[in-house]
């Protein structure tokens, strides 16, 4: 007589749950991530001259925690349980609210003089954008506002994809 094999085999036409596709996952948080971004600078653009400095602030937060959403909802549906995944989308959540703000500030320039002087601001200094976003040019110094977004859209990507990855595989 031959010993059992040490795990049982699933059934006939029982498929075992599938582990997910963190690349996927990743990858079609990145697209969402960037359509999300350029809509948020559109808004921008079109939004600045009437903006307050609160505005922008709850701008800026709102957008980090949209993003954040949407990149860890998608994440957690398409990578399942994978670590990686989530950290990715984490990461990419974090990095649209970062370019979802610089971007907006060629565009403003662009529209303020002309679409040549995104080519100066370029020689002269290529950082102006980030500095705009980490700077707090009313009172100097840093704008505690812009590193509170990024970690406010990685926290809720990361905490929606495991939410929903753990739900998911509840169910």
């Amino acid at each position: 007589m031959h010993p059992a094999p040490p795990f049982q085999a699933p059934p006939f036409g029982q498929q075992p749950n599938a582990s997910g596709h963190p690349v996927g996952a990743v990858f079609l948080g990145f697209f969402t991530s960037v359509i999300v971004s350029l809509l948020y600078s559109g808004l921008i653009l079109a939004t600045y001259k009437e903006q307050s400095l609160t505005t922008a602030h709850t701008l800026h937060l709102a957008h980090a925690l949209v993003n954040g959403a949407i990149v860890g909802c998608l994440v957690g549906l398409v990578g399942h349980r994978s670590n990686g995944a989530h950290i990715g989308g984490a990461v990419i959540a974090a990095l649209g609210a970062f370019f979802g703000f610089t971007n907006a500030v060629p565009l403003i320039i662009a529209e303020n003089q002309s679409p040549s002087a995104i080519g100066d601001m370029m020689e002269a200094d290529p950082f102006i954008p980030a500095k705009a976003w980490w700077n707090n040019e009313i009172d100097g110094g840093v704008d505690w506002f812009s590193p509170l977004g990024l970690l406010l859209a990685a926290a809720a990507a990361w905490g929606l994809a495991c939410l929903i990855a753990r739900k998911r595989r509840q169910m």
